[in-house]
């Protein structure tokens, strides 16, 4: 019985010296890190234009089909944007039956968000409205510093 105990006793001492051992060389915390902002070496500007025709906007009053088109065009423009920045999402379908083609369906998406976009110009065009955007990249760098800056090693000091 006390041999038993010696042996519980030995075990336990061995495991938490151990322990102790792992946990005093951890190199998490002998060290401090400085961080700082990478900056790329170019940002380019990217240009979208969306159109929207005036006439087919759903309104009886000519002004209201007007600013409907300004609206809808700029929206295209920012999706035609979205699309440069994020890609286009393609998804197709084509059925067969007794070696025919029966369906063929082709649908494209386009999920994102656009900020610090410019309007350069709005204007009419015959029956259609188009909005002309352009987005700089570095108006994008300067916000994603402001909201979370991207980081690279500046400094290690090791105690």
């Amino acid at each position: 019985m006390v041999n038993k105990m010696k042996k519980s006793i030995f075990k336990m001492l061995s495991i938490s010296s151990l322990l102790f051992f792992i946990v005093s060389c951890s190199s998490v915390y002998d060290k401090h890190v400085q961080w700082q902002s990478v900056k790329p070496e170019s940002f380019p500007v990217l240009h979208a234009i969306g159109q929207a025709p005036i006439s087919l906007q759903r309104s009886t009053h000519k002004t209201q089909r007007m600013l409907m088109a300004i609206n809808a065009s700029k929206l295209a423009a920012y999706a035609e944007l979205a699309e440069q920045v994020y890609g286009l999402k393609i998804n197709g379908q084509t059925t067969m039956s007794q070696l025919l083609i029966g369906k063929q369906e082709v649908s494209a998406s386009v999920n994102g968000i656009i900020r610090a976009a410019k309007v350069v110009k709005s204007y009419p065009v015959g029956d259609s409205y188009t909005t002309e955007l352009s987005l700089d990249f570095k108006d994008v760098y300067e916000i994603y510093l402001a909201s979370s800056p991207q980081r690279e090693i500046k400094d290690v000091t090791y105690y």
